[in-house]
């Protein structure tokens, strides 16, 4: 019987889901050092006129497989077993930051060798991001799924509240290669933890059947959902303009407040912990709503405004935590929504189709960010996407009082399908 209860931690319970967010904890940690090095490295190897859009073209590199390739590889998810999959992506992304280690350790390290290595991570990412997030629905039973999802996001984002500040310490002192080699080392806590698990525990559901149009049937259903219509229409302008935080927060820490790039690393950190709040906020709820949804989005939009023209890096740090709450409760409410809606058989692609949304938005938003930061000042690389933030969601929130009550009954009964 699926549990009632409705507190924060109750999946929990199952210790197939204790091993795998340990896990991915673990290993999160270590690809966020990654990312703070990857971000910080272009910036120093970049020319100063150039360095907004270089680090938005690498960042973005990253993304652009998610773009292309992530709803094909949703459907692919829907028809492989997923537990599978997510060990084989799991440990190439582990190769990745090994070799990328071995180069920078042997002083190749360059732009295009960032680059190029962007481009493989996102690859091997996009392929893993449908199958790994739909293990984590394969943890709980159906009704507790957007606890779960709510708890995966706040996996994510606590580890990113330690990850960028173990690289702040260890650029100076150890270098960037080094946060390469400890992430590749991180990946052996989230091989473990799925090798660990009773998979005859996993609440699996049937795979999609072969052949057919599965991509296009994904895209029909959310068109033909009202709900998922309108909260995917918001995701992707919040997410294409609003979360390029790897590229705005950089130059804001050096170019607007004058200090060292360390800070960047420290300013994450204390986003990721509102973030941390924001996603168990979430997870405490029984039932997540579309009004929770633009509660949150408003709150993130109006707290990026707020850190944008922050008069110093104190303040930033202060406005930075109900930013991060606001972020990652729009995400995991958004997360929730579309997967208490969604069959079984098509959950990957939907969890694709927001990754895409999510994620594969970055290559247009990043370089768009460092071009306006290079032009426009670095605070308005972080308040333009804020204030389109604003109208999206007003936007939704418009339309959601036209139809609110039916589309959150909807909701809760969402919560019992298998």
């Amino acid at each position: 019987m699926p549990s009632s209860r409705h507190d924060t931690f109750r999946s929990l319970r199952h210790r197939n889901a204790r091993l795998f967010f340990a896990g991915l904890w673990v290993s999160q940690v270590g690809s966020w050092m990654q990312t703070v090095a990857t971000a910080l490295l272009v910036k120093r190897l970049a020319p100063p006129e150039w360095e907004g859009l270089l680090l938005g073209v690498t960042i973005a590199a990253q993304f652009v497989p998610m773009l292309l390739l992530g709803a094909w590889f949703g459907a692919f998810a829907d028809r492989r077993n997923r537990w599978r999959v997510t060990v084989v992506t799991q440990t190439a992304m582990a190769v990745q930051a090994l070799v990328l280690a071995a180069l920078t350790f042997a002083g190749l390290a360059s732009i295009p060798l960032l680059i190029s290595m962007a481009v493989v991570l996102g690859v091997i990412n996009a392929a893993d991001n449908p199958s790994r997030r739909g293990v984590v629905t394969e943890l709980v039973e159906p009704a507790d799924i957007p606890n779960a999802m709510a708890l995966n996001t706040a996996t994510m984002t606590g580890s990113r509240a330690i990850g960028p500040a173990l690289a702040a310490l260890l650029i100076p002192t150890l270098g960037f290669a080094w946060c390469f080699l400890l992430n590749g080392i991180s990946f052996i806590a989230i091989v473990g933890a799925l090798l660990a698990m009773d998979r005859h525990q996993l609440h699996r559901t049937a795979s999609a059947p072969r052949g057919g149009t599965p991509v296009r049937d994904g895209l029909r259903f959310v068109r033909d959902d009202v709900v998922l219509r309108r909260v995917f229409i918001v995701m992707v302008i919040v997410s294409t303009f609003a979360f390029n935080n790897q590229v705005a927060l950089p130059l804001l820490v050096q170019d607007r407040w004058h200090e060292s790039e360390s800070w960047y690393g420290i300013l994450l950190a204390v986003f990721s912990a509102g973030s941390f709040a924001g996603s168990l906020f979430v997870a405490g709820r029984g039932v997540v709503t579309e009004r929770l949804y633009y509660q949150l989005t408003f709150l993130l939009a109006v707290s990026g405004v707020a850190v944008a023209f922050a008069p110093n890096v104190w303040w930033a740090l202060v406005l930075s935590i109900p930013m991060g709450i606001g972020g990652a409760g729009f995400l995991a409410v958004g997360n929730g929504l579309s997967q208490t809606r969604t069959p079984g058989e098509m959950r990957s692609r939907i969890l694709a189709l927001v990754a895409v949304a999510f994620l594969g938005s970055t290559p247009i938003g990043g370089p768009i960010t460092g071009l306006v930061g290079d032009m426009a000042g670095p605070e308005w690389a972080l308040a333009y996407g804020s204030l389109l933030t604003i109208a999206a969601a007003s936007w939704g929130a418009w339309a959601y009082r036209r139809t609110g009550v039916d589309a959150e009954a909807a909701v809760d009964r969402a919560t019992l399908r298998a």
